[in-house]
């Protein structure tokens, strides 16, 4: 009981604070100023930390696949929510097709990306010195010979160094997917108010989607800080946001058709707009009769 207790409250919570009308407003204006002054954390922390590696496990585990946690923690939320709702199998595969966009966009960036740095980029091949090795000096640049028709991944992959045009899919990737859960777990709150049923695996689901979004946030920090890379992350960043806002803010707000899935919640919150309706209705009819 105690442990249901503390979910409960911790879960009401959240949905309050992510169901908030200022907290959507404004959330992607944090992101922004996090991609704009987070590279400026660079001068203050330490790169001995254990975040200032690549391997750490964080990196390795959750930022690696990223899409894919996304898509599990996100995408069980939303069929568990909208099923119990309606108990409609194709309601709720509706709400899940706004992940198939999202995915099928963050692949369709992904190939272009790699595209654009293929056309752009060129490979280098560090140089031995002789001469140094021999008079027992080093220079303090390497020489590099440039290789023409390799590809970054080739490039990389035989131990040379790759220069080129890039823009950071880390990123594109981390506002994007934070968005998209602030967006998808914003309707929890609304539903709690409306007293639909909120049992302990639907707030569990709900809590580990929270701690994804945090987790994603921390993420971007630590990229930030510690490795700095401004306009290649920035233009990741304001990619990751653009693609948001087509979405979420154009294209779904066109309501639910068989060329567009809708927006978050249409469809399972519709009790609330008819009890605003009324509620209006009463209102104009009672203020016509005081008249």
């Amino acid at each position: 009981m105690f442990l249901n207790f503390i979910l409960v409250v911790i879960t009401d919570l959240a949905a309050g604070l992510l169901g908030n009308a200022s907290f959507r407003r404004h959330f992607h204006l944090l992101l922004s100023a996090l991609l704009l002054f987070g590279p400026l954390l660079s001068l203050w922390v330490s790169h001995y930390s254990v975040f200032a590696k690549k391997t750490h496990f964080l990196y390795r585990v959750f930022l690696r696949s990223g899409w894919g946690w996304t898509c599990i923690f996100v995408g069980s939320f939303v069929f568990v929510l909208s099923f119990s709702v309606r108990r409609s199998l194709t309601l709720s595969l509706r709400h899940l097709s706004r992940l198939a966009v999202a995915g099928g966009l963050w692949l369709g960036f992904r190939k272009l990306l790699c595209l654009l740095e293929n056309a752009t980029g060129s490979c280098y091949e560090p140089l031995s010195s002789n001469l140094d090795l021999a008079s027992g000096t080093s220079g303090d640049q390497p020489l590099l010979l440039l290789r023409e028709g390799e590809t970054k991944e080739a490039c990389v992959r035989s131990g040379m160094l790759w220069r080129g045009y890039e823009v950071s899919e880390d990123a594109l990737l981390l506002c994007l997917c934070c968005l998209l859960l602030a967006e998808e777990t914003a309707v929890f709150g609304p539903y709690l108010s409306l007293g639909g049923p909120s049992g302990a695996p639907l707030r569990i689901l709900f809590l580990f989607c929270v701690l994804l979004l945090s987790l994603w946030v921390f993420l971007l920090l630590c990229l930030l800080a510690y490795f700095p890379q401004f306009p290649t992350q920035l233009l990741g960043g304001a990619l990751g946001c653009l693609s948001w806002r087509a979405l979420y803010q154009g294209w779904y707000r066109l309501g639910p058709s068989w060329y567009c899935p809708g927006r978050p919640g249409v469809g399972l919150l519709s009790t609330q707009s008819k009890q605003e309706e009324t509620s209006e209705t009463l209102c104009e009819s009672n203020a016509k009769e005081i008249n």
